[in-house]
């Protein structure tokens, strides 16, 4: 860890970080139902050899009771140390949640030296989301857009961007039937501030923190065309996993499917795709992966390089549910606790575009959160609500 890192890591907020202990709670239910269920769907996905199956067997019994090591010629061990012999329910939500897909690659050889080296256990979910007749639909309302003056514009394609993350192929493992299709609301939307952030400043980087692939990713880079051919943005740095990790996040394979599907479908999709091809061939849009983007910490612990380089944005947008735990910290926070607040060590300025699919949530108005509590449903976690929040830097001299 680099003196900058300890210095971030001073800054983590002391409210009590979520653990899945008390049952019937939703972080226990992801690891109690979710997490079996996902093992499951990854055994029927591909046709894993004996070995292999044996292997998540063994995942699914562990992940019962205390927590192992890796093997030990795993190179990224160390990382993973911290609450070995613990019980999985006891131990921070994040990191366990994290080290189980840690735990599934290994089980599957992804980081083996056999012929399942590499292959993404996750690949044909993705792949039939590519294939699916509802990004299809999603596909041909581009065509609608192109006649929609330039707010109505930027307010579909963020929008789109927002609530693409009800794809997420992991929240759909746990969700009840029809869950999610109802009535949505924006909780929180700074929207405008976004948006005048990006006018009021001369064109730089913009980068996007990606959550999922297919059904989402495809949104995204609809948003990072719209940034680049509007002039909000002279380059677009789209940051993608390193490796598979929590069932659909994308990784830089997936950003190139998007591609080919986008370049050989039809009308405005396909202008799109092929605009987005060149863009990367020339350099203005670029992908970047970097290992802490799997690692089960909270981005108070940022290394220096991903630190400058979220610094010299002109923002950065963090996509998701994931990473809007990992930016304000996976935490029992009071829900009015203000966004500014929380992420004021972030190094610029951020946005968080998130449907809201976990507990923790800040930056609610009072008001706000009474009326959601009085509902009596699960606001917090049932995918059927979402918010834009977003923070300037605290920089001097910068947006």
């Amino acid at each position: 860890m680099t003196n900058r890192d300890v210095e971030r890591s001073a800054t983590v907020p002391d409210a009590p970080e979520i653990l899945s202990n008390v049952p019937g709670s939703f972080p226990w239910s992801v690891l109690h139902d979710r997490h079996p269920a996902l093992i499951e769907k990854v055994r029927d996905g591909l046709p894993y050899p004996p070995d292999r199956r044996r292997a998540l067997d063994e995942l699914a019994e562990e992940i019962t009771g205390v927590i192992r090591p890796l093997r030990p010629d795993a190179g990224d061990r160390e990382l993973w140390a911290e609450h070995l012999g613990e019980r999985w329910y006891d131990v921070p939500f994040l990191w366990a949640e994290s080290y189980f897909y840690r735990k599934l690659l290994e089980a599957v050889g992804y980081f083996g030296s056999g012929p399942w080296r590499w292959i993404d256990p996750f690949e044909p979910f993705k792949s039939a989301e590519l294939d699916s007749p509802e990004l299809e639909r999603d596909l041909a309302a581009l065509d609608e857009l192109a006649t929609l003056p330039l707010a109505d514009r930027d307010a579909t394609l963020l929008t789109a961007s927002l609530w693409g993350n009800r794809a997420d192929l992991g929240f759909q493992l746990s969700a009840r039937r029809g869950q999610g299709d109802g009535t949505t609301a924006l909780v929180v939307d700074q929207s405008p501030l976004l948006w005048s952030l990006l006018e009021e400043t001369a064109p730089g980087t913009v980068c996007v923190v990606a959550d999922n692939a297919a059904r989402e990713l495809v949104p995204d880079l609809f948003l990072a065309d719209h940034l680049l051919g509007t002039g909000r943005a002279a380059r677009v740095t789209l940051h993608v996993k390193a490796y598979p990790y929590y069932v659909s996040d994308a990784m830089t394979a997936d950003v190139t499917a998007a591609l080919r599907r986008l370049v050989g479908a039809a009308g405005r999709a396909a202008d799109a795709g092929r605009r987005l091809w060149q863009a990367m061939v020339d350099g203005v849009l670029t992908v970047r992966t970097h290992p802490f983007s799997c690692a089960p910490r909270s981005y108070h612990h940022l290394p220096a390089d991903l630190a400058e380089e979220f610094a010299a944005a002109t923002v950065t947008i963090m996509k998701g549910d994931l990473n809007y735990r990992r930016l304000v910290g996976d935490r029992a926070w009071p829900a009015t606790t203000p966004f500014e607040a929380v992420t004021d060590y972030f190094p610029g300025a951020v946005a968080a575009l998130r449907t809201l699919k976990s507990d923790v949530v800040v930056g609610l108005p009072a008001d706000v959160l009474a009326s959601l509590d009085a509902t009596g449903e699960p606001w917090r976690t049932a995918g059927t609500h979402a918010l834009i929040q977003v923070r300037r830097s605290t920089s001097p001299g910068c947006p």
